[in-house]
């Protein structure tokens, strides 16, 4: 059956979703649920393989990697088990071997990520660690497993790597060290040998080379009362073909004064960064030569650029990207922007069309292109045989199935404000009246939603639900005015703004009122919690999965981390604490709540929905908990996920019904 012939037959049987729990062939908790079948694809530096995480049971993932010839076989390379150790992002250092980053959960008290990079043959073989080798002399933990910074393309299997150095026991040994912090080092990743270029600072936290195998700036944390960062980082850059340090620039994350670089540009010797005009983020460039000059390469007047666009081997700037309805690029580079041109009008179906990777020579390139209704493919292109080819489906558990559209909207908050939002109708629905509807507010709160195809909305609208994402002010990539003090400070607009949403749902005529919930996760989650508090007569039902439920707690979950009194004024002190926290006031809570947590949630932690139970509990409020072991804020999980979306959609269900119905 084809995929039109399959789409259009799941239309005629579910028609509005309603009818979607009748169908037998059809398990939309399951499809939706079921983690990508491919991620984190990268291209070889030949353009001929690629590389791509697949998921396995539980949290495993296996790194694969093929050859991009039609009918060509798939081979593993590394497993990691989901248990004992989980698979981050992987790249090609030549075109026979990749490096890995591999991350576990440890228990120190809290749970805690600890990440490691390795590197490993494309067939599976000569396995190295490239991060620090620790041993039992070691005084302290090294958390993380330091990071690349520079893919040196021509070297054939070595690499540039910041890595943590942490003091041994040995000190007065030719093996003890008392060198503390951040320093760089070329590593040869098939036989391990290193050579320092950049000593060990205490205080540095990043390194950006110039994509040709020299440091050129370093950025250094700025720490007051002790241990704690604050929120200044001040910039070090090298002129080129100099040693020395000078100082290049501040950044002052909280009010966004100054330049905060992102990547070195050597050929034109600048670095691109951000900075903020006129309450917006735009991207500039600074130059190296000592006379920092700047200039602005794209400011939007409506929206916060967000990204720099980089591409192939080089990691070499090409464009900016912001998001308004939709995501935009801005291509800086000539050849790239006719690149994408030509690929909007070969795939004119697909509005969201991203160039994920490219060979070395940049003639072959990785391209995804998707949509609303299209989890998305991942496409080869040939520039010298002009060809495009569909190469592999992001989601194959939804291939053939009708999506629902997701429609740009805009709501008045109480205040007159227009709010910004996504509507998601269910499948074949162009209008809707009368719907069993959600509020789905976004995490964050420093996030924002944008169009394209989303898992969770769209599971929902498949059941019959409409559903609405509204980017209520706290939201970020609107600028300064419209993140405010953020949806922490200001949570009484950021969840005023969210209860508006629910009201334009019911005044507008698409929700039934009597079939209005909520569903959020993380700050999403705190947000359904809050509007149930705010307002108990609103939503009938609450879905809040990893949320935040006490502010003053959120705050001691980062004592012991050096960014504790970030976190503690982003949040803030004083009566909105209490008033914010919808544990210390569940008894105002009128309705029917569910909540979802993984026991190892190092972002949120699971002590958060815990405490929430109590409180519900001592409130006399309906409610079911659902824990899920050892997974941590996201449940990347497929079963796990599979079962948050059955078990709330059910809830729902009988949250809505009468009370008096069967």
């Amino acid at each position: 059956m084809t995929r039109a012939s399959l789409a259009a037959l799941l239309v005629a049987v579910i028609g509005n979703g309603a009818a979607l729990a009748d169908a037998p062939t059809f398990d939309a908790a399951a499809a939706f649920g079921a983690r990508p079948s491919v991620s984190n694809i990268v291209l070889s530096p030949d353009g001929r393989q690629v590389a791509y995480h697949a998921p396995t049971a539980g949290q495993g993932t296996v790194l694969m990697t093929r050859a991009t010839t039609a009918n060509a076989v798939a081979r593993a390379a590394f497993l990691a088990d989901g248990v004992h150790d989980r698979l981050g992002g992987c790249h090609w250092i030549t075109n026979d071997r990749l490096a890995c980053a591999i991350y576990a959960i440890t228990h120190l008290p809290e749970p805690a990520p600890v990440s490691r990079l390795i590197a490993v043959d494309a067939d599976g073989s000569n396995l190295k660690l490239l991060s620090e080798n620790y041993n039992a002399y070691t005084q302290g933990i090294a958390l993380g497993g330091g990071q690349i910074i520079d893919w040196l393309p021509d070297s054939g299997g070595s690499l540039l790597m910041a890595r943590v150095a942490v003091p041994d026991e040995h000190v007065g040994s030719r093996i003890g060290s008392t060198a503390r912090g951040l320093r760089v080092d070329r590593v040869d990743t098939r036989t391990l040998a290193a050579t320092t270029l950049e000593t060990p600072s205490e205080h540095a936290f990043d390194y950006l080379s110039d994509g040709h195998g020299t440091i050129r700036i370093m950025g250094l944390w700025t720490v007051t009362g002790g241990e704690y960062a604050s929120p200044v980082t001040s910039w070090l850059y090298r002129r080129r073909g100099h040693s020395q340090w000078e100082p290049l620039s501040t950044f002052n994350s909280a009010t966004h004064e100054g330049f905060e670089p992102l990547s070195v540009d050597g050929d034109r010797d600048v670095a691109y960064g951000f900075v903020w005009r006129e309450g917006r983020a735009a991207i500039a460039t600074r130059s190296l030569d000592g006379r920092m000059d700047d200039q602005i390469i794209y400011a939007n007047e409506n929206v916060d650029v967000d990204e720099l666009v980089r591409l192939g081997r080089w990691q070499r700037v090409v464009g900016v990207s912001y998001v308004t309805e939709l995501r935009n690029v801005v291509y800086t580079d000539p050849g790239v922007r006719a690149l994408a041109e030509g690929l909007a009008k070969a795939l004119p179906k697909a509005p969201l069309i991203r160039i994920v990777d490219a060979s070395l020579d940049e003639r072959r390139v990785l391209v995804f292109a998707g949509s609303d209704v299209d989890a998305g493919a991942y496409y080869v292109l040939d520039r010298d045989a002009h060809t495009l080819e569909t190469f592999l489906v992001s989601r194959s558990p939804l291939e053939g199935v009708a999506l629902a559209h997701q429609k740009p909207i805009t709501f008045k908050a109480a205040d007159g404000t227009s709010i910004p939002g996504y509507l998601t109708l269910p499948p074949g629905r162009e209008d809707a009246h009368g719907l069993p509807a959600i509020v789905l507010p976004h995490g964050g709160p420093s996030h924002r939603d944008e169009w394209g195809f989303d898992w969770l909305p769209q599971y929902y609208a498949a059941r019959g639900y409409a559903v609405l994402q509204p980017n209520f002010r706290g939201s970020s990539g609107y600028g300064e005015g419209w993140f405010r003090d953020n949806g922490f400070r200001s949570w009484s607009v950021a969840i005023g703004d969210v209860l508006d949403a629910g009201r334009w749902l019911v005044a507008s005529g698409i929700a039934d009122p009597k079939q209005l919930g909520i569903v959020g996760w993380s700050y999403g989650g705190y947000a359904a919690l809050q509007a149930a508090v705010t307002d108990p007569t609103l939503f009938r039902a609450v879905v809040a999965i990893a949320p935040v439920a006490d502010l003053s707690l959120l705050a001691e979950q980062y004592r012991e981390r050096t960014n504790f009194r970030l976190v503690r004024d982003f949040i803030g002190e004083g009566p909105h604490l209490k008033a914010g926290s919808p544990a210390v006031n569940a008894a105002r809570i009128a309705v029917p709540v569910m909540l979802v947590h993984g026991s190892d949630d190092y972002t949120v932690s699971v002590e958060q929905s815990r405490l929430m139970d109590k409180a519900l509990k001592a409130a006399g409020v309906t409610h079911t908990y659902l824990e899920f072991a050892a997974l941590d804020h996201y449940l990347d999980d497929s079963s796990a996920r599979t079962r948050l979306l059955s078990d709330s959609d059910g809830f729902l269900r009988t949250a809505f019904k009468p009370k008096d119905s069967p």
